[in-house]
């Protein structure tokens, strides 16, 4: 325990340094009281919350299983805290195929009371803009990369990459230079130009591509899942990522749901950020969206198909984002979540996690 203490303090101590220069190279806070932010190049640190909340089940039937995903720090953002407060046991584990972290809460028999679980974090995001193009040569795969990218080359349930649907939309794509950053930047402005984002009917946001392909709308996640299928079938090894917007035009509030992006990877570069959906709402954010992840999200999950282990048996996920509750091995479906975040100027930070006295333990 005393290690992961100064592992936590070393962590702490890191992300204030650069949230303090961040804040002194600005010369001004981090977060505007209105409108869009101006600097897209800052981090952002705020609190966030992730509340689930199972009805009450009738005394004495289960088992209930409840599956919460839950954010970690990676190369973009840095998890300052995070408490998971719930009504039942439950611990925190990884699942294997892509190494999701998640809650797992299990109770044999139902004690007639609703479950509740809520989940509060301190993060910073930071901007992921890939630059290292300029001082790059876009080579050829080589054998060992694409073993290690396996997992982002193959098909999903609803991501096919082959079949003649999937020709069909590739012979409309334009005829460029074969490397993979100019197949891929010709595929995401194929998507952008021929998607509609919109919410209508039924359908959409299941992320599939055979309806992104006939209907030719949706959301984050049916923009997402065309491309992902054109770069795969490209031999671009695709992955597909998911969490929560952090809004820009305010600085606390209720987030209504979920946002999806995707991340493409060149050889010898690394992974190459795109959100297609979000350069369809903001047209002059176009060339901005290939190559840039502004600080506007917190991440959660990679991949689809996800299986969590023990206590689901209901079927691979589609995408985890959003609580799975199991009973008696059925899927329960009318869980309510609620999502909330709260910006904070970085010279804030020390004050809104205690920084000093945890520093000083």
């Amino acid at each position: 325990m005393s290690g992961a203490r100064r592992s936590l303090r070393a962590i702490l101590a890191g992300v204030l340094g650069m949230s303090l220069a961040v804040a002194c190279s600005a010369g001004t806070a981090s977060v505007k009281t209105g409108g869009a932010r101006a600097d897209q190049d800052s981090a952002r640190t705020f609190s966030f919350t992730y509340e689930a909340e199972v009805p009450a089940q009738p005394a004495g039937t289960g088992s209930i299983d409840v599956f919460i995903p839950l954010a970690v720090s990676d190369a973009h953002q840095a998890i300052l805290r995070r408490d998971v407060k719930a009504s039942i046991p439950g611990r925190e584990t990884i699942e294997s195929r892509y190494g999701n972290t998640f809650w797992h809460g299990h109770v044999d028999r139902s004690d007639g009371k609703p479950i509740t679980v809520v989940v509060d974090y301190i993060a910073q995001r930071r901007v992921f803009k890939q630059q290292r193009l300029a001082s790059s040569d876009i080579r050829a795969y080589s054998p060992s990369e694409r073993k290690e990218l396996a997992l982002s080359l193959g098909p999903d349930r609803r991501v096919p990459i082959s079949g003649p649907l999937i020709d069909r939309v590739r012979a409309e794509l334009p005829q460029t230079d074969p490397s993979p950053l100019a197949r891929a930047r010709a595929i995401y402005d194929y998507v952008i130009d021929n998607m509609e984002y919109k919410k209508v009917g039924t359908g959409w946001g299941n992320g599939d591509t055979f309806w992104a392909c006939i209907a030719r709308y949706g959301n984050c996640t049916d923009f997402h899942a065309l491309f992902i299928s054109l770069a795969r079938a490209d031999g671009i090894p695709a992955q597909f990522e998911i969490g929560f917007p952090i809004p820009e035009d305010r600085t606390s509030g209720v987030i209504d749901g979920y946002h999806c992006w995707t991340e493409f990877h060149l050889p010898g570069v690394g992974w190459f950020p795109i959100d297609a959906s979000e350069a369809w709402k903001h047209k002059e954010r176009r060339d901005l969206y290939f190559g840039t992840q502004p600080a506007d999200r917190i991440q959660f999950t990679i991949g689809r198909d996800l299986e969590l282990g023990d206590g689901h048996t209901t079927g691979p996920l589609n995408y985890f984002i959003y609580p799975h509750v199991e009973m008696a091995g059925k899927r329960l479906d009318n869980v309510k979540s609620r999502f909330l975040f709260s910006e904070f100027p970085d010279a804030d930070v020390a004050k809104k996690l205690d920084l000093r006295g945890s520093l000083e333990k």
